[in-house]
């Protein structure tokens, strides 16, 4: 349905727009840094289940119904905002006593769903879907909607092994950080600050015109 020349410029528009730095990316590394690869891994996986849904989300037509009413921007804006604040709150409550293995035992099911609910409340994301991958369907091609899935699951499958390898990156990192005594507290106030500065852009962002 899509050729294969299609595919193979889809894919590698896909790899330099992940090898930009932006908010999964910290996102991912910031997680793997304080949870271990596996907490790393755990954010890669939240950013695709969130890929997957605004893959959905755009082939049945809701992501180009939501962008295209203009207070949608703002308020998904102001709920990332929210909750990257509460993110930082959160972690600020660890305790300072916390050593480094008690900082890589947060439940990776909440890193997971930090990781999505991160994606999903940044609405570039959102337009970056009603965007992009329209670019690469041909209506001669068959049914639009199963092309946009179809490239979705590619961008999808890429961000994956992407983010995956980023997240086992971070983890490589934290056994570094591991040996220095202070570790716990380096690892703690770094991922908040990474995501306060996250707060801070989202909270700055202005709508694509």
């Amino acid at each position: 349905m899509i050729d294969l020349a299609t595919l193979a410029v889809f894919s590698g528009a896909v790899l330099l727009l992940l090898l930009s730095p932006g908010p999964n990316m910290a996102f991912v590394i910031s997680h793997g840094v304080t949870h271990g690869w596996r907490g790393g891994v755990a954010s890669a996986l939240g950013i695709s289940v969130a890929d997957v849904l605004l893959t959905a989300l755009t082939a049945t037509g809701v992501t180009a119904l939501v962008a295209s009413w203009p207070p949608s921007f703002d308020l998904i804006r102001y709920a990332g905002v929210v909750y990257l604040l509460w993110l930082v709150f959160k972690t600020l409550q660890k305790s300072p006593g916390m050593d480094a293995a008690g900082v890589n035992r947060v439940p990776l099911g909440r890193v997971f769903l930090q990781a999505m609910l991160n994606s999903l409340l940044n609405p570039k994301a959102l337009l970056f879907f009603v965007v992009f991958l329209p670019q690469f369907v041909r209506p001669q091609a068959g049914s639009i909607a199963v092309q946009l899935m179809l490239l979705g699951g590619v961008l999808t499958l890429i961000a994956t092994v992407f983010h995956g390898v980023l997240g086992v990156f971070g983890g490589a990192l934290s056994r570094c950080f591991a040996r220095r005594s202070n570790s716990a507290w380096l690892q703690k106030w770094g991922l908040a600050t990474v995501l306060t500065v996250l707060a801070v852009r989202l909270a700055l962002m202005s709508r694509p015109t």
